[in-house]
Formats: structure tokens, C-alpha cells, sequence
């Protein structure tokens, strides 16, 4: 299916004509993001041991939150990208993202599978840590490139 078919689909037509759609749609990708990087934040920084273990008993609840904040992130961004994929899928910007967003979930799933056979491996955090705060910023930077 070529970009502009894409572009054509109803949904997407719906999203970006309707009245209010696009930015309600927008501001629920945000508050996705927030929802993902903010339990991320916190579990990363338990795990490089810059905050305590009074954090350990919150971590399934971080997890089940950072994995909703995806789920509305990654529904909202399909959303606004189908609205106009042939600009984006042409912008570096957001190419770089959706790479740094693959990495993040590949990280998240191997720390997952780490932290089953015990500690979670510092390595993870780091990685996790620069590989979220880089998509939010080459998502950001989308609009300028």
C-alpha cells in the first residue's frame, strides 16, 4: 500500500479534518508519553541505585503503568502519523524515533527476562534512560526538521 492510500484510509481522514480530532488525539499522545517515561524514570533510577529500596514494593505498579503509557502512545502516535506518513515517513527525525522506541521496548523486554533470574542489570537502566529520553527528543525535534 503506497503512503498516500494510507493517507486516504477514513480513520486518518477522520483525524485530521475533524474538528478538534487532531489535537485531542495530540494531547493523548502526550499524556501516553508522560504515563511511559515517568514510571521508567523512577524504575531506572531505583535500579542505578540513586533511590532507594522504599521504591522496590511500587515496581510492578511502574511497570503496569509505563506499559499502558505505551500502549496510549504507540495507538495516538499511529494515529497521528497515518495522518500524514508520506511527510513523516521522509523526516530523519522521525525515523530516529521510531528506531529509539524499537530499542526502548527490546531493552524493557531483556531487562524483563534479567529481572526474572534476579537483579536487574545496571546496564538496563542506562540504556533504558538514554534510549526514552532520545525518542522524546527526536519527537520533539520532528516538528523542526
Amino acid at each position: 500500500m503506497d503512503l498516500a492510500a494510507v493517507e486516504a484510509l477514513p480513520l486518518f481522514r477522520f483525524v485530521g479534518l475533524a474538528p478538534g480530532v487532531y489535537p485531542l488525539v495530540s494531547a493523548l499522545h502526550v499524556m501516553g508519553i508522560a504515563l511511559l517515561f515517568g514510571p521508567i524514570l523512577l524504575a531506572d533510577l531505583r535500579w542505578l541505585g540513586a533511590i532507594g529500596p522504599r521504591l522496590d514494593e511500587a515496581l510492578p505498579l511502574l511497570r503496569r503503568t509505563a506499559a499502558a503509557g505505551l500502549a496510549l502512545a504507540a495507538t495516538t502516535g499511529v494515529l497521528l502519523a497515518g495522518v500524514r506518513i508520506g511527510e513523516y515517513a521522509a523526516n530523519p527525525a522521525f525515523l530516529v524515533k521510531l528506531l529509539l522506541v524499537a530499542l526502548g521496548v527490546g531493552n524493557a523486554l531483556l531487562a524483563a527476562r534479567a529481572a526474572r533470574r534476579g537483579r536487574i542489570p545496571a546496564g538496563f537502566a542506562l540504556a533504558s534512560l538514554l534510549c526514552w529520553t532520545a525518542a522524546i527528543l527526536a519527537g520533539r525535534w520532528i516538528a523542526f526538521v
